[in-house]
């Protein structure tokens, strides 16, 4: 959420982000909370052959700094490698951690789950007791007793319903101090566990996961095993997932994976059980901890994390790996003098993908050993993504591919190419990361579009540019060189740029949607045009594919449109497929070399809308409200309040012909009955003009951005804090606040569909 100004209040973000206590979530659970409904719904990937789901998957465990320091007016630490990642936790201290509503946006845009954490540490043994037990009501009578613990749905119950309603999938659970009633609370807590998943498949779904952390063992003490053995089996057993602790030694994955291969399979899997609440165990619901700060963890940590990985060995072996503090990357370098964003990015690339010069040695420090560990041998660094398969994200038939290529931070913010908020120190807003473009960041991958071309092919290279946008913070910026040619056909190359994969069913068109910008040096024309073209994973036939000519528009400030439709061959189930530009280039002389770039502003890909003949709803704000917190009192010009609206869609007027007879079987009208129907948005722009002492208004265009939607995870609304107010905006009779939507497809609606709201101040006493 890019705001104006600094030093905004808490209201502007989400309502109880974790709660200290049972107690504190009690209190929560005694009032009533309506669903976020800017949250996205979790949307599973594309399912990859056989031979790629038996690999190991990544959870990315995010420890920064006790959690929940984003700013919306100052840069920080976000993730941005969720290809690679299956399930993100969002990890701190306190006793119910919850998944900020921006971070489970960014997570399920790109079909990952994201889980919140449960923890008990230090003196949280009586609330981990009253976890199992409930909570007495006042009062109750005697409480039952048996020969065992009694196990209460109600935290279960109650966290599932935090779930359910914050949006985020499950959690991680985190029992770090010593069950006082041993092996009769252990089995009890196992007990519990299936109690908690029963809710959560209900209130969440059958997608929703609860993962158990190494540390109690059956009899209720506290022994980190780092790996699965019989001490820590049933509590395996009754979770989705096993979370090893991280000072493993080498031979210690090989060893989890022997134990496993020797279970009852009648324990791990549920095709011989009926309807249970157990889910189907295999190596890959074994997450072998690695912590990325070391402490213990083979190889040291750090660049040396992929010492650990080679043991774990996910594409071969199939166990699955638990990244913890993968944010290492910003707090352990932000202190060092000149540090800055920039060459955070650069650290935190080259821990996942590489150096951005792939000749570069990356020096990784000696691990120190244990007394009597013998020497590990390693080959050189490798980054975090030599050891994952990279996914899709969730088919665009499902949900909305729209990537704005942005790392979820900003120095301004644009809209429509026009420049709206310069920043002094950058925001941060989760909720607005979005794809990189996979196939052209880090390290574009070009062809020559027709491969009989002799000439070697042009260099290219990728970055993100904060200094010009079409719709938010940055623009993806894609340069190219080409060395000179004296071949008789070389006025006139063409190159393939692939920019995102995807997966698609058949059956249904797509349509693709591209806004970018071009400039190329003096004597060079650039020619492009959208394409999409069928991508090969894991082998296979590449898939037929009918692409239909795009279209082209001008935008402002030099930015260009291009649309097309596209869909799979009937034969085809589903296919990989990759969105990207033709290319071609003119020079006046091709002896000489050329450069150009090109920068991509925005990329969506959706289902196709209904033929002309179906009636298709036009998105727009129906009205818009503005509420104060308390009202102006002169001579104060601080100002606060709640902004609310709600979005309509309206049909088009209306051409109807003459009915000729009551028998004629076409209707009066085709409604489009997709989902569809109603308008979704990503975000809405904010702005405000001042009611002049005249009474005057200046037009909308005119109007001073604010800041947008996306901190809260709540649906037409955004709390104005007095700090997003201009001063100047307050010196006249009032306000006129404007709500601009921008459509799930990146569409900005037109000033005529927008709606907005007058507050006017008491002029008493000013």
């Amino acid at each position: 959420m890019p705001l104006r100004g600094t030093g905004h209040g808490k209201l502007v973000g989400d309502e109880a982000p974790y709660f200290k206590s049972l107690a504190e979530l009690d209190q929560w659970a005694s009032l009533p909370h309506e669903k976020l409904m800017a949250v996205l719904e979790y949307q599973a990937r594309p399912q990859f052959a056989e031979s790629l789901n038996r690999r190991g998957k990544l959870l990315v465990c995010h420890d920064y700094k006790g959690g929940y320091t984003e700013s919306p007016s100052g840069l920080c630490y976000t993730f941005n490698f969720w290809p690679l990642c299956d399930t993100f936790v969002y990890f701190s201290h306190h006793r119910v951690t919850v998944p900020p509503s921006g971070w489970i946006n960014a997570a399920h845009r790109q079909g990952v789950k994201m889980l919140g954490t449960i923890i008990f540490e230090g003196s949280g043994e009586a609330d981990c007791l009253q976890l199992i037990v409930g909570c007495p009501k006042a009062g109750t009578g005697p409480p039952l007793h048996t020969d065992s613990i009694p196990m209460s749905r109600h935290y279960a119950s109650v966290l599932a319903e935090l779930a359910r309603q914050r949006g985020f999938d499950g959690y991680l659970l985190n029992f770090e101090c010593p069950l006082r009633g041993g092996l009769e609370q252990a089995r009890a807590l196992a007990g519990w566990i299936l109690l908690l998943r029963s809710e959560l498949v209900i209130k969440v779904g059958t997608h929703a996961q609860v993962i158990w952390y190494d540390s109690v063992v059956f009899n209720g003490q506290v022994r980190w095993q780092d790996r699965l053995n019989n001490l820590n089996l049933p509590f395996f057993l009754s979770s989705d997932a096993f979370f090893t602790n991280y000072t493993w030694p080498p031979s210690f994955p090989a060893l989890t994976a022997q134990y496993f291969m020797s279970l009852d399979p009648v324990l791990i899997s549920d095709a011989t059980k009926g309807p249970t609440i157990s889910s189907v165990k295999s190596l890959q619901s074994i997450f072998t901890g690695v912590d990325v700060w070391g402490r213990g963890s083979h190889g040291g940590g750090g660049f040396g994390c992929y010492k650990a990985l080679t043991h774990i060995d996910p594409q071969s072996l199939g166990l699955s790996v638990a990244l913890f503090g993968q944010a290492w990357t910003w707090e352990s370098e932000q202190d060092k003098p000149g540090w800055n964003w920039d060459q955070w990015w650069e650290y935190e690339r080259k821990l996942w993908i590489g150096p951005a010069d792939p000749q570069e040695v990356v020096p990784v420090p000696d691990a120190p050993r244990r007394p009597g560990e013998p020497e590990c041998p390693h080959d050189a660094f490798e980054p975090v993504s030599a050891f994952f398969v990279h996914a899709t994200p969730p088919d665009p038939a499902q949900l909305v591919f729209y990537t704005s290529f942005s790392p979820g931070v900003g120095r301004s913010w644009f809209v429509e190419g026009v420049n709206v908020l310069q920043t002094k120190d950058g925001w941060a807003d989760v909720d607005k990361q979005s794809a990189l473009g996979d196939l052209v960041w880090p390290r574009p991958s070009v062809t020559w579009e027709n491969n009989d071309c002799p000439d070697p092919l042009p260099s290219a290279s990728s970055m993100l540019d904060m200094s010009d946008a079409w719709n938010g913070g940055n623009s993806l910026k894609v340069s190219i060189s080409c060395a000179g040619s004296t071949a008789d056909d070389a006025f006139f190359r063409c190159i393939w740029l692939p920019v995102q994969s995807l997966n698609v069913t058949s059956l249904m068109s797509y349509d693709v949607n591209i806004v970018y910008k071009t400039v190329a040096c003096e004597g060079t024309d650039l020619d492009l045009g959208l394409f999409v073209k069928p991508l090969m994973l894991g082998g296979g036939d590449l898939s037929e594919i009918s692409v239909g000519a795009s279209t082209q528009s001008d935008l402002k400030n030099g930015w260009t449109r291009q649309v097309l439709s596209f869909s799979l061959s009937p034969s085809t189930a589903n296919a990989s497929i990759a969105v990207g530009l033709i290319i071609g280039f003119v020079a006046e002389d091709p002896s000489w070399p050329l450069d150009f770039s090109v920068s991509l502003g925005q990329l969506a890909v959706y289902p196709s809308s209904p033929t002309a003949h179906v009636l298709k709803g036009i998105p727009g704000i129906l009205w818009a409200k503005f509420q104060s917190t308390k009202p102006l009192a002169p001579p104060s010009t601080s100002l606060s309040g709640l902004l609310t609206w709600d979005i309509a869609s309206s049909f088009p007027r209306l051409t109807l012909g003459a009915i000729s007879s009551p028998e004629d079987p076409n209707p009066a009208w085709i409604l489009d009955d997709t989902k569809e129907r109603f308008p979704s948005f990503l975000y809405f722009n904010i702005y405000v003009n001042p009611q002049r002492l005249s009474g005057s208004v200046a037009g909308a265009a005119a109007a001073i951005f604010i800041g947008t939607t996306g901190l809260d995870g709540r649906a037409n609304r955004l709390y104005v804090d007095s700090a997003m107010l201009p001063k100047n905006v307050m010196d006249g009779r009032g306000l006129r606040f404007y709500v601009q939507g921008v459509s799930d497809k990146g569409d900005v609606l037109p000033w005529e569909m927008c709606a907005y709201v007058d507050y006017m101040f008491e002029l008493g006493g000013r």
